[in-house]
Formats: C-alpha cells, sequence, structure tokens
C-alpha cells in the first residue's frame, strides 16, 4: 500500500523568529511575538489534524484574510 504524502504546511511563510528584524518596529516585534504564541498555542491544543481543518491553506492565508477585513472596516 503506498504512502499519501501530505505537503501541508501550516506555517509556511510566517516569521517565527523570536529576533527582532532590522527594518521591525517595537511595537511590530512584540505584536508579532504574541501572534506566534497564540498561534503555537491553538497549534499544541487542538492538534496538527485539526489545525488543517481550521486553516486549510495555512495561517498566513488567515492573516491576510483578517487583515482586509480589518482594513476595510476601517
Amino acid at each position: 500500500m503506498a504512502k499519501e504524502i501530505d505537503n501541508y504546511s501550516a506555517f509556511n511563510e510566517v516569521n517565527l523568529s523570536n529576533a527582532r528584524s532590522e527594518n521591525e518596529s517595537y511595537e511590530d516585534y512584540k505584536k508579532r511575538l504574541k501572534q506566534n504564541n497564540d498561534i503555537l498555542k491553538l497549534y499544541k491544543t487542538v492538534g496538527r489534524d485539526n489545525f488543517k481543518e481550521m486553516f486549510p491553506n495555512g495561517v498566513q492565508e488567515a492573516l491576510k484574510t483578517s487583515q482586509e477585513e480589518v482594513g476595510e472596516a476601517k
């Protein structure tokens, strides 16, 4: 029986580094760290399979969508 290869990457294009980028403000850095902690906490709580159901295109796609919605609401 052939194994299915799952190429799902929940954190593709997400900066999970604890290091602050050179062009990143301190406020953006702190916001990103909190966001990363919340994402990882959710991932560890619900597990990979449930996380994949919640975010089929990965977390970055959900973050972009939520930022666009917030921008439209202003």
